[in-house]
């Protein structure tokens, strides 16, 4: 088998071996893969198949090679642009670490396809209090998307036009539909 043949064959074992996310961001409310999630299985996997992967780092690119054990000259490169961590409380070589293991992680799961949502899992911090801490939602008259607010006197995120919407109506509103509705309540009385 060519490289490409072996690659194939390791996605479909691993896909079909249900691999379970250990990783908790306990801020956002997510769970991800860890490297130890998947990375004892892709070892076996490439050993069966006689691959071997090697990962390597530069200021600028990291990168994944796998290389066909049986034909060294057949290889596939993954690359990754690096960039840079700023954990709190952490030395340099810290925050080097994290990079190079995060840069390890998305080049396994590049190479491999293991599908996860599309979100970034170490993110955590504090909440955005301009940010809508609710998902996304559609106003059940208009079908538009309900999103925050500027009115002359402040800013209102999309959860609380949301909220009021429902306590008041009984439905997801956009703030143009809830004031719609309220004026033709109130014009009427």
């Amino acid at each position: 088998m060519n490289i490409y043949e072996k690659l194939q064959n390791m996605r479909v074992r691993l896909q079909n071996m249900q691999i379970k996310k250990s990783g908790k961001n306990k801020f956002s409310g997510y769970d991800y893969f860890e490297l130890a999630d998947f990375l004892p299985a892709i070892n076996d996997l490439m050993k069966e198949n006689k691959v071997t992967s090697i990962v390597s780092y530069t200021t600028e690119v990291a990168s994944l090679t796998l290389v066909n054990v049986e034909k060294p000259d057949e290889t596939i490169i993954f690359t990754s642009p690096m960039s840079k961590a700023a954990l709190k409380d952490c030395h340099e070589v810290q925050n080097l670490g994290a990079v190079e293991t995060y840069e390890r992680r998305y080049l396994y799961t590049t190479a491999f396809e293991i599908v996860e949502a599309d979100i970034v899992d170490s993110q955590t911090g504090k909440e955005d209090k301009n940010k809508s801490s609710i998902k996304p939602e559609k106003c059940e008259k208009c079908n538009r998307w309900i999103g925050d607010v500027q009115t002359d006197k402040r800013k209102i995120p999309a959860g609380e036009i949301v909220k009021k919407g429902m306590e008041d109506y009984n439905m997801k509103l956009c703030y143009d539909c809830y004031a719609k509705i309220y004026r033709q309540e109130n014009s009427e009385q």
